[in-house]
């Protein structure tokens, strides 16, 4: 029954979920899959998608990625041990309804489950099945069921370098001998089989195997005294709970109330057996019905079609509303470890505030003049524009600096103090980035040593800080348990943000790569009107000044856009009314100080303020979109 199940649901989640791109995280499965996944063929889109993501976890790097993208593990609290078997969710993924052909297997790990179960296994080459349709908003599937060669299996998961357990469900209808040659075959590399109730009966007098075996079965037959019986005179390690069917006429999809089915069952199962294990298979599609199905008793359960329609992040939502209750009480009380970093946000906010009055008043220092052999007064004789174009780079760059300020003091205050490991993770590497980021300064052979004293300045405030975010080791959690409409609206928020972090993290390396290379664009050229080679000619140190000041502005833009990828990446939760703040303030004084200084100094081309144009709406989009769920209660 299990096999029945889960097989005969593969077909379309494989179909429709990957056609909808499981791979993603949730801000791009359910914007893009509207706007473009559902017009690609099902089949071409599914293969594609499956093998993408198997290849992507091969590659080197590839998991990784996967992980930097979703930051889905399952967090230590939800590690539970089960028949001598350590599951480090009790969240586990029906492959069978998911992957059938175990395309897409090593990815799977690094997505949050627990667990996997694959299957049903066969001996033989599989007839090909009917694909399943969409009925009412249901998958609706054939009565007959896609089912996993042994050889093809045993491929899988030998070229599996590590991997959490496996569930292997047997197919129900093979023979004695067929599936004493599966299980021996299987046995060294998966945890748990899965088997039928007429199985069980038929071969009671054949060792099952050496590893644990599940039973498959309805909540009729879970109950029933005979079955209780045989399960406890047959050693099985515990029960999985079918969903019940909604026939239809050559079909049948899962039932309307089969989570409230899999609760009542399951309190009844617990209160007259509480030493049974029970796994369920379906019934949840919201973090809700997972919190509800742990709290009636069941010790694992399997997403199988409301992973499809709630998407990949379903995992990682489950262990954040799991979490609740007992982070609820265990954070109330401030974890200290953030001052230094809180120190070090406000001193990068004070140097871009210095920063941007330099480059209202007087904009070019003293030792700028020194290294020139040029004083102010001369460059405003020479060519006034000179000044404007380095004045309209320091300018950005205080604006940029600014807003980093903002964004480090906003981690400090309201994620490093709860001792957040993402929020470290977040803060860390790109304050890395921007220490690295002095390199850039003298990519021309000009080395601003009032930059240099600052990040001296700076340098043991961070090492403070880096030294009290060892402690940061918390996971979130969240008591959202819906799929409602704000939560919608915010996936498309968070795909702008997410959007907005990367352009700015190309544009800084865009700009420190000019910087430090060919230093203008056209559009700087028709500005100044003078080529390179005239401001060569004219006093061949201007140039690497002004490559320093973009360089500089550059890093600085690396930095900040890695602050906000991360942030809106892995800080977007219903009522963190701080994140929405931090970006809506954050953002304002680089765009402010980068659309006003080109107003300020008449450089107005259309092309050159296009990027920041486009960064503009992608910010104001994120807000109006993300507003319900971070500002909601």
């Amino acid at each position: 029954m299990k096999s029945l199940t889960q097989s005969a649901l593969c077909k379309h989640v494989h179909l429709v979920s990957y056609k909808r791109g499981v791979v993603m995280p949730d801000w791009s499965y359910h914007p893009l899959k509207k706007g473009v996944l559902d017009y690609i063929p099902a089949k071409t889109s599914r293969d594609f998608l499956l093998r993408a993501m198997g290849q992507i976890a091969t590659i080197p790097g590839g998991r990784s990625l996967i992980r930097f993208l979703g930051h889905m593990s399952p967090p230590e609290p939800m590690n539970k041990q089960l028949f001598n078997i350590n599951f480090p969710s009790p969240i586990g993924l029906s492959s069978s309804l998911i992957d059938p052909h175990l395309s897409g297997l090593a990815a799977f790990q690094e997505l949050g489950f627990g667990f996997v179960e694959i299957g049903p296994i066969v001996l033989r080459e599989p007839q090909v099945q009917n694909a399943p349709t969409i009925h009412n908003n249901h998958i609706a599937y054939a009565q007959q069921q896609e089912k996993l060669q042994l050889k093809h299996a045993l491929n899988k998961l030998t070229a599996l370098p590590s991997h959490i357990p496996i569930i292997a469900s047997i197919d129900p209808h093979i023979t004695r001998t067929e599936y004493r040659t599966i299980t021996q075959h299987l046995t060294p590399y998966v945890d748990a089989f899965i088997i039928s109730s007429q199985q069980l009966s038929e071969f009671s007098n054949v060792e099952l195997t050496a590893c644990p075996v599940l039973l498959a079965c309805s909540a009729e037959e879970a109950i029933a005294p005979e079955l209780i019986q045989l399960t406890t005179q047959s050693n099985v390690a515990g029960v999985v709970l079918q969903p019940p069917k909604q026939r239809l006429e050559h079909s049948w999809h899962e039932a309307k109330h089969t989570l409230e089915y899999f609760i009542t069952t399951i309190k009844k199962l617990k209160t007259e057996h509480p030493e049974l294990i029970i796994i369920t298979s379906g019934g949840v599609a919201t973090p809700d019905d997972a919190y509800g199905l742990i709290a009636a008793g069941a010790d694992l359960i399997m997403l199988t079609e409301g992973y499809v329609h709630a998407g990949p992040g379903l995992p990682k939502r489950i262990h954040e509303r799991l979490m609740y209750d007992e982070a609820n009480v265990t954070s109330s009380t401030k974890q200290a470890g953030w001052h230094w970093s809180l120190l070090f946000g406000l001193s990068i906010l004070i140097g871009g505030m210095i920063a941007l009055y330099f480059a209202f008043t007087s904009i070019i220092l003293p030792y700028d003049e020194a290294f020139i052999g040029l004083t102010r007064a001369d460059l405003l004789q020479l060519n006034p524009r000179i000044l404007s174009f380095m004045s309209h780079d320091r300018m950005a760059l205080a604006g940029t600096m600014i807003s980093g300020g903002i964004l480090y003091i906003q981690l400090a205050r309201h994620r490093l103090r709860r001792g957040m490991h993402w929020a470290r993770i977040a803060f860390h590497s790109a304050a890395i980035i921007g220490f690295l980021g002095i390199l850039l300064f003298i990519g021309y052979g000009y080395f601003d040593w009032l930059h240099g004293l600052f990040w001296l300045i700076l340098l043991p405030f961070y090492y403070a800080s880096y030294k009290e975010g060892k402690t940061a080791l918390a996971v979130p959690c969240s008591k959202h348990g819906h799929n409602d409409r704000a939560w919608q609206l915010a996936n498309y928020g968070q795909l702008m943000f997410v959007m907005l972090g990367f352009a700015i993290l190309i544009g800084g390396i865009v700009i420190s790569t000019i910087g430090v290379s060919r230093v203008f664009v056209s559009t700087d050229i028709s500005y100044l009107c003078m080529s390179p080679e005239m401001l060569d000619s004219i006093n061949s140190k201007l140039i690497p000044v002004i490559a320093h000041d973009r360089a500089g502005f550059g890093s600085a833009l690396v930095s900040v856009g890695m602050l906000v990828l991360m942030l809106s990446l892995w800080g977007f939760r219903q009522g963190e009314r701080w994140v929405w703040n931090t970006l809506a303030v954050g953002a304002l004084p680089a765009f402010i100080a980068g659309i006003g200084t080109h107003f300020y100094i008449g450089y107005t081309t259309f092309i050159h303020l296009l990027p920041v144009y486009f960064l503009i709406v992608l910010y104001a989009l994120g807000l109006v979109l993300t507003y319900p769920h971070l500002k909601g209660k």
